[in-house]
């Protein structure tokens, strides 16, 4: 059992995070995951102060709150000052993860935080991380619970919210002209980003939702052009990357976070090969017509 909740708690957080980050790269915008990754560190900082506990809920709360405030400021810097996308996420990112690391120095003498017990939690704990009932009955791990919700709240919004996020994401300027507000749009898609990256993180740790939210699109990008075969795909090699990674890692006795990760790289270098040889051929063949 120990085996299936761990790769089932893998494969929930790469469809959750690789059905977002499918929206993420065709916008050019992969690495939101890793900047709010950074800049949620003030926000756990604060909910131990306000809280005094270090329970999973108010430190998802907090962090959750300090990734919307991130993916705010930066759309705000991209639209208003008009920097780069990735320059507006440096700035944002590394501004907010100096303020938590300042909070956590400054309370040093009578704060016990640190970040990475906190919010870089690690997948090989899930089968401990048991909900009981107050009768004492264990219902399985707490993880897979929060996870499971989460995946039927993104997978709710991207079948709702289909034909904007679409045409948003491909052209946002026929998508205005038609009506259709761009920037409520992007903040949707930037909390949702948020919500799903602050409570991967606990159960997973912070590489391994990184990878899952950029890897597996990328990937299913390089295979196809259709956004609903990219979503697919990209859901499908998230089970597949859970599942031999978790074997890999048991065979060679090393991190199943590392081992996960690594598949997706691998599984990306297979997927980038074909792409290679596939527009190589096409090139060859216009050339001899």
């Amino acid at each position: 059992m120990i085996a299936f909740w761990i790769i089932l708690t893998g494969a929930l957080v790469a469809i959750t995070c690789g059905l977002l980050g499918c929206f993420l790269v065709l916008r050019k915008m992969s690495m939101v995951g890793d900047a709010i990754s950074h800049a949620v560190l003030p926000g756990i900082v604060i909910a131990f102060l306000l809280s005094g506990s270090r329970e999973p809920l108010p430190m998802l709360l907090g962090a959750g709150a300090t990734g919307l405030v991130a993916t705010f400021l930066i759309a705000y810097f991209h639209r208003r000052a008009k920097l780069q996308t990735d320059a507006a996420i440096g700035v944002t990112f590394t501004f907010l993860f100096a303020i938590g690391i300042i909070l956590i120095s400054a309370f040093a003498g009578q704060v016990d935080i640190d970040q990475d017990c906190v919010l870089y939690g690690e997948i090989a704990y899930v089968p401990i991380d048991l909900w009981i009932t107050a009768s004492g009955t264990h219902l399985g791990p707490r993880p897979v619970y929060i996870l499971s919700s989460v995946l039927l709240l993104v997978i709710l919004f991207i079948t709702l919210g289909y034909k904007q996020l679409k045409l948003t994401s491909f052209d946002p300027e026929f998508a205005a002209a038609i009506g259709i507000s761009t920037s409520l749009w992007h903040y949707l898609l930037m909390g949702a980003v948020s919500l799903t990256t602050v409570s991967s993180f606990e159960s997973v740790g912070a590489i391994l939702v990184i990878a899952f939210l950029i890897g597996p699109p990328a990937t299913a990008y390089l295979l196809t052009r259709d956004l609903r075969q990219m979503l697919w795909i990209t859901a499908g090699l998230g089970v597949f990357i859970a599942f031999t990674g978790y074997w890999l890692a048991y065979w060679l006795n090393a991190s199943i976070a590392g081992c996960m990760a690594m598949v997706v790289g691998v599984c990306f270098l297979a997927a980038f090969v074909r792409y290679r040889l596939t527009t190589g051929a096409k090139t060859v063949m216009t050339s001899a017509a």
